[in-house]
This record gives structure tokens, C-alpha cells and sequence, in this order.
């Protein structure tokens, strides 16, 4: 772990301390939030004349193991003894311990009481609550159930929420309520920009339906056109809404006390359902994932996210046969402890390919993961941001993370992955499923013409053919867009002459006119 703080945790903590350690801090997925936590309750600790207990809750089991690896590894390489408890998935720890980290299924019945305990017994508590997010719903607000009795003990009691997407409306009031207003926010462009994070470029690739389901979600949207426009004559507001609000109203409407109505709203619903699993399920998606794994190999690992476990389990089949032994899948139905061992196979590197569904949104720290795919989307921001963070941790020799957006072009679908920004490249990608091959016109136009000039010199047929395996390698990376000078390097440090002979297609390209 880097121990050496970034200026914006620096810039952070300072804030946090100065807003009495009460606080939440918006920051993007790989850009230091752990680290930062811990440096608070380690500064904290020599502001406060009493024993100071850090309580740490998880919404996973996954990120119990990594707080504990990163909590230990902090604690030790600043030559301190403390104790590390654990509650949840199976562990139960005793709770004397100075640091505690609990999954929050576990930390609903005991934490409140406990912190209440401590704060009566002349401690100090500092309460890390990690993608935050999740505890102002549900059972899990039962965390905060010790809040209406520390007024005696409230300088004594601290907070850090830490989430890559604070929620706003009455869930962000909640937490605003339990662990204090949000006092830093540090976003992808920033972090991009700053080297915080790695770079990294986002590709677009165009799908298609095939004509069954081109047809289908034509009948599909055809159907919600004419609900919707009932719906409308009722409700014109539905018009002034955003994407977001109109979905949520129309969800309300299937409640309605008039019965024409909510079975209208009900039937738009079912349809609206029935058109987005359509567009998630699309065939064209496993067959461009399966041709741009082919285009990549295995050199870099990649993290392919799905929406539906069939889906991935689909690809995975798949995969497997062409790459024996070096994919594994993640998913909500294998157990925990199928999926435990296939992400510290993916993570030692036996595992070169890893694909998984929304379980593995949360909690999974793979810094050298290079590569992501989504296979099919969300409209979730939360979940984007979620996704690429887990490719744009820094690393050591990491030079650039690539993530590819798969979208169906006839559809509702966003074509859009994340909003562009001024230290990112977003790049058109168009797949030809005939030809397994994806298509950019500037890069094809610029081969094109290295191609002519090859043959118009007269180089044997060996030496063109290499060039063209070379060029086909490059038409799904970024490389040809990298400064020359990088590009050198890369021509200077290579291991093969396969190698070697990429780079110099890719310099090539990059001094195409």
C-alpha cells in the first residue's frame, strides 16, 4: 500500500479535523479511501487523551478480508500493536479489541450497543462507515441506533463515511443525520488528472439485435408508446420529468386508487422490464466479449461485468474452452466461498479472466486488473463508477487501464459510458460479427495506407502479413494514440520480436498524417 499520502488526502483529513472527525468523503473507487481512513483514526488517536476504539463496517465479506489485510499491513509497517477484530461471515472476535471491523449484517444487532458501552466507559469511537451508502435503508439503519444517547459522550464520538458516489435527497439527510455532512468530494476527472489514479481510455463498441430481436423490441417499445401516452393524458408532469424521477413516478402509479390507471402503470412496467432484459440479454454481446478477449489475450488481466448470471455463465462456457484454466466466474449463486477462492485465484495470477455480475461491484482490490469489459450495462452512475474503479487502481509498471462498453446502437441504451473528460479518450469501436473483426475508421484508413506503402515498396508477402497481424492486434487498443516517446520505450524494452514488431506498427500509425 502507498503510505505516503496523495496532497487531496492530505487536503481531506485536514478538513475532516478541523470539522471535529465528523464527516463523509466522496471519492473515486482505486484513489486512496482505505489509506485515508486509516491515517485518520491514527491521527485521531494523538488528539484524544482517551483510548480510542475504531469501529470499521463493511457491507461485504469480501472487503472484511481486504480492510483487514490493509489494516494490518498500516498498523505493522507503523510499528504498532494493536488488536484486529473481525465480526461477521463466521468470525466473532472479541469485541475488546481497538480496531473492529464488522460486515453489517452482523454489526445491526450489536455495534450501536457496543459504541454505547465504550463511550460510557470513558472511551473514544471513531466509526469508518465504508460505501456508506447502504446503511441509510432497511436494517441497516439499525447501526446508527446509539445517536439519541450520546449527547454526554458526543466529543467523544467520531465519523468517516467513505462512498464513490454520496446519495443525495432523504438517504443522503439520513447519513448526513448519522455521520456528519459531506466535507470532500474527489471525482474521476480530478484523480484522472492528478495521477492518482491510472489513465485510462473508454471504448464504445456498437452492437446490433439480430432480426428476432430487433422485432421483438420494436413490438416492446411500440406497446409502452401507446401506455405511456395514457398514462400522459392523466399525469402530464410525466413529460417535465427526467429519465430517473418519470421511472419512479410511473413505479407509484401501479398503486394507484384508480384502478384503470395502476393497471396501466402495471402493464408499462412488465414491458419496460421485458424490454431491458432484451436488451441485456442480446446475443451479439457474448459473441463480441468472446472476439475481444481473442483481440486482447491474456497478458493483462480482465474483469468482465455482467447483469445476469445466465449471461455469464454463457461466456463462461465459452471462455473455457478456449482459455482452460485461466477463467473463472463470480457470482451471487456459487457461495461465498467459490468465489472467495476464485478472486485470490484472479488475484495471484492463475486466473487471468474473471467474469462476474453485480456481486463483484464492491470490495474487490485487483490493482494490476488492466482491462474491464461490460458485457451489459447499468444505468446506475454509482455502479459505473464502481466498475471502472476496479481497473484504475494504481500499480507500479501500470502504465494505462482500458475499459470497453458494449451497447446495443438500436435501443434505449446509453452509448455513452461515463461523460468524457479533458485526460481521457473515448473511442468508437464498431463490431463486425461476420468477420469477428471491430472496425474504427481513422485507425482503418491509417492501416490502409501502411498497408499500400508496404506493398507499393515491394516487401515480401512474409513481412506484410506480419504487419497485418500486428495492425489487427492494435485495432481494439489505444496504443497508436500513445506520445512517441512512450511508444520508444516500449520498441526499446521489448521481450520478442513479435513484440517489437507491434510497436513499430504502432509508431507507424501514430505518424500517419
Amino acid at each position: 500500500m502507498q503510505q505516503k499520502l496523495y496532497q487531496w488526502q492530505e487536503d481531506c483529513l485536514k478538513r475532516w479535523l478541523s470539522n471535529n472527525g465528523r464527516g463523509m468523503v466522496q471519492a473515486v473507487t482505486g484513489s486512496g479511501k482505505t489509506l485515508l481512513a486509516l491515517t485518520a483514526a491514527d491521527r485521531l488517536s494523538h488528539r484524544t487523551d482517551l483510548d480510542l476504539r475504531v469501529k470499521i463496517v463493511v457491507p461485504t465479506g469480501t472487503l472484511l478480508h481486504q480492510w483487514n489485510r490493509a489494516l494490518r499491513t498500516f498498523l505493522h509497517e507503523k510499528g504498532l500493536q494493536k488488536q484486529i477484530g473481525l465480526r461477521g461471515c463466521g468470525y466473532k472476535s472479541p469485541i475488546d479489541c481497538s480496531y473492529m471491523i464488522y460486515v453489517v449484517n452482523s454489526a445491526r444487532y450489536e455495534l450501536a450497543r457496543q459504541i454505547l458501552s465504550e463511550l460510557r466507559e470513558g472511551k473514544s469511537v471513531l466509526l469508518i462507515a465504508d460505501e456508506c451508502h447502504h446503511y441509510a435503508s432497511g436494517q441497516n439503519q439499525l447501526i446508527f441506533e446509539f445517536l439519541p444517547h450520546i449527547e454526554p459522550y458526543k466529543d467523544h464520538f467520531f465519523s468517516l463515511g467513505l462512498s464513490a458516489t454520496l446519495p443525495s435527497g432523504q438517504t443522503g439527510q439520513k447519513l448526513t443525520a448519522a455521520l456528519g455532512r459531506k466535507i470532500y468530494s474527489y471525482g474521476i476527472e480530478a484523480a484522472t488528472a492528478r495521477r492518482t489514479v491510472c489513465q485510462y481510455d473508454i471504448f464504445h463498441i456498437g452492437l446490433s439485435f439480430d432480426p428476432e430481436e430487433r422485432m421483438e423490441y420494436e413490438e416492446l417499445s411500440n406497446r409502452m408508446s401507446i401506455l405511456y401516452f395514457t398514462l400522459r393524458s392523466s399525469y402530464p408532469i410525466l413529460d417535465k420529468l427526467d429519465q430517473r424521477e418519470r421511472f419512479e413516478l410511473l413505479r407509484s402509479l401501479t398503486g394507484d386508487q384508480d384502478h384503470r390507471i395502476a393497471d396501466t402503470a402495471r402493464q408499462y412496467m412488465r414491458l419496460s422490464y421485458a424490454r431491458k432484459s432484451l436488451v441485456c440479454m442480446a446475443s451479439e454481446r457474448l459473441d463480441c466479449a468472446y472476439d475481444l478477449v481473442q483481440y486482447l489475450g491474456t497478458q493483462d488481466k480482465i474483469l468482465i461485468f455482467g447483469e445476469r448470471i445466465r449471461q455469464a455463465e454463457a461466456l463462461y462456457e465459452r471462455m473455457r474452452d478456449l482459455y482452460p484454466g485461466k477463467v473463472a466466474r463470480y457470482h451471487s449463486k456459487l457461495g461465498a466461498q467459490a468465489n472467495k477462492n476464485a478472486l485470490e485465484r484472479f488475484r495471484l495470477g492463475d486466473i487471468r479472466i474473471l467474469i462476474a455480475c453485480k456481486a463483484i461491484d464492491e470490495g474487490v482490490d485487483v490493482p494490476d486488473a488492466a482491462v474491464g469489459i461490460i458485457l451489459s450495462g447499468t444505468s446506475t452512475q454509482r455502479q459505473r463508477i464502481q466498475r471502472l474503479g476496479r481497473i484504475i487502481r494504481k500499480k507500479e509498471g501500470k502504465e494505462k487501464a482500458l475499459l470497453y462498453y458494449l451497447h446495443i446502437t438500436e435501443s434505449a441504451e446509453d452509448s455513452c459510458f461515463l461523460p468524457n473528460t479533458q485526460s481521457t479518450r473515448i473511442i468508437d469501436l464498431e463490431y463486425q460479427p461476420g468477420a469477428s473483426m471491430f472496425y474504427n475508421a481513422s485507425y482503418v484508413q491509417k492501416t490502409a495506407n501502411i498497408l499500400e506503402r508496404m506493398q507499393n515498396a515491394g516487401l515480401a508477402a512474409d513481412k506484410i502479413q506480419e504487419a497485418l497481424h500486428c495492425l489487427d492486434l492494435g485495432s481494439v487498443r489505444s496504443d497508436w494514440l500513445a506520445e512517441k516517446s512512450v511508444i520508444e520505450q516500449h520498441i526499446q524494452r521489448a521481450k520478442s520480436t513479435r513484440e517489437r514488431n507491434y510497436w513499430m506498427c504502432m509508431k507507424k500509425l501514430s505518424e500517419e498524417a
